[in-house]
């Protein structure tokens, strides 16, 4: 469409949602202004650097790259030129009490330490291989749909997906199914902390994400994975989108429910067709709108919604580098459970914790100076609904945290090794990162938050309004925030009538 009669849309957040639909739209001849309250692009995919070293805030490893490869070509780029990959194998390595097993998505490979580790559940794995690539197969097709319409819940994608829901089970149940073993069932059922839940809690259907580890393998881009949001913002901007940065939305101007636009906090008026909301959900529902605005959003109404769990974050810049330690591990506690348990309950537990660790300077020299590492440490932790003081637990806990890495990894002597060194509490992540209640993943992924009984795509209560994020369809994690950008950007075209041609990843 020419450019004077090309319709306008604003998107509130340069995170990667925002920045998907932003690139795509841009390309389909959209008028696109990004609005960015940060200095930088990404939200939580952003970069942390202190002094030399370079950290990812959140997201540590990219899985279903076919879908990030698509939204590149569907903005007309391509990704493998503009981004190194590399498929990290192992992928992690898991740490027991008295062991540990490097997962691998090479199947011979991963056959190869279930003997080692756990003889005789060979054929197990094959059984959960096989499952899952049917139950991921029925799946996807519905993760990939829009659901502003109840019919969506009835149509044939759906019909076919509802025997593998898994609608009565959660997913450790699932997987214990196959394995019979309480630590091989946490080997692949750990991956529900992606979501911030419990995978007692989890529901059975998301058996289908160690699965796409598996098959699909995961993926660590060159300078972090970061440098995925900034390569979008710069597809998006040579495709014609404005990206302002420094640039905080008080409001968005809906007269009548229907939006018009966004205020700033300067008092600039900025007019658009249509307005995309890529901020954290409950944050956006409860400080973006006009007071008793919202109905089925309201104040009280988010306040009673269900959310993930937190985390607590160190980012450690060493002044030497941990070869025989890998890019990726995974630590669980010695009483796993009761400590997942705590933390959905809303409390801190006490002992020694869970852990995950990033060595990524093994694999990418460019996030730290030669023979330093840039470590990433993340804890689960309760969300903000619980009482935990996080000005007097932080200290303690990255006490505890330091010994349980020194005593369960080959960082031994970790501690004399920090020269830089930064902290993020769930306090910090609601008050410095505006994420409600500190939830990281956002809104829990229970069985009455998802497809259509998540917040929809098309915001149901502000007409020309959208959601892209982890708080809407089809959910948290890289791969899904994707997508959730590439349905707004359909849906839009077809609002407007704009013709576009979108893949789909082929399994």
């Amino acid at each position: 469409m020419p450019a004077s009669s090309a319709k306008h849309v604003a998107i509130i957040g340069a995170g990667p949602g925002g920045l998907t639909c932003a690139m795509i739209l841009a390309h389909r001849g959209f008028r696109v202004t990004v609005l960015e309250r940060e200095a930088q692009v990404g939200g939580r995919n952003a970069a942390i650097r202190l002094g030399p070293y370079t950290f990812d805030t959140g997201p540590t490893f990219l899985m279903l790259k076919d879908i990030l490869d698509q939204v590149f070509h569907e903005s007309g780029a391509n990704s493998e030129s503009l981004l190194e990959f590399k498929r990290l194998d192992p992928m992690y390595r898991l740490h027991f009490r008295d062991r540990h097993m490097d997962m691998s998505s090479d199947p011979a490979v991963m056959k190869s330490e279930l003997t080692r580790c756990f003889p005789g559940s060979e054929s197990a794995f094959e059984r959960f291989f096989a499952r899952e690539q049917r139950r991921f197969t029925f799946m996807l097709p519905c993760l990939q749909k829009s659901y502003h319409k109840a019919s969506a819940l009835v149509s044939r994608e759906m019909r076919r997906a509802l025997p593998h829901l898994a609608l009565t089970r959660k997913l450790y149940d699932v997987m214990n199914g196959y394995f019979g073993d309480p630590e091989l069932s946490l080997a692949f059922t750990f991956q529900s902390k992606y979501l911030g839940m419990s995978p007692w809690e989890c529901p059975g259907v998301f058996a289908m994400i160690p699965y796409i580890e598996h098959a699909f393998g995961i993926y660590h881009t060159t300078g972090g994975l970061s440098r995925i949001s900034d390569v979008m913002a710069d597809v998006a901007r040579r495709n014609g989108a404005e990206i302002r940065l420094n640039a905080t939305v008080r409001r968005i101007l809906a007269p009548n429910r229907v939006a018009e636009g966004v205020e700033l906090e300067s008092g600039e008026v900025i007019r658009a067709d249509a307005v995309v909301i890529n901020a954290d959900f409950g944050h956006a529902m409860t400080t973006l709108f006009e007071p008793g605005l919202l109905r089925k959003y309201s104040p009280a109404r988010v306040a009673r919604k269900e959310y993930s769990c937190s985390t607590y974050m160190l980012y450690l810049g060493l002044d030497t580098c941990y070869t025989d330690s890998p890019h990726h591990a995974i630590a669980f506690a010695p009483e796993y459970r009761r400590q997942i348990d705590s933390i959905t309950a809303g409390r801190m537990p006490d002992g020694s914790p869970s852990f995950y660790v990033r060595n990524a300077s093994l694999t990418d020299p460019t996030l730290a100076p030669a023979g330093h590492s840039a470590v990433y440490v993340l804890v689960p932790a309760p969300n903000n609904r619980g009482s935990t003081d996080w000005s007097r637990t932080a200290p303690e806990l990255r006490e505890r945290v330091l010994d349980a890495i020194e005593t369960r990894t080959p960082m031994k002597d970790i501690r004399r090794h920090i020269v830089m060194e930064k902290a993020i509490t769930p306090a910090d992540w609601q008050t410095d990162h505006h994420v409600y209640l500190g939830a990281t993943f956002n809104l829990s992924h229970c069985i009455s938050q998802m497809v259509y009984f998540r917040p929809r795509n098309r915001f149901e209560e502000v007409d020309r309004c959208y959601l892209v994020g982890g708080g809407t369809h089809p959910g948290s994690g890289l791969p899904t925030i994707y997508e959730s950008g590439r349905i707004v950007a359909n849906l839009l075209c077809r609002s407007q009538g704009v013709p576009f041609v979108s893949g789909n990843l082929v399994v």
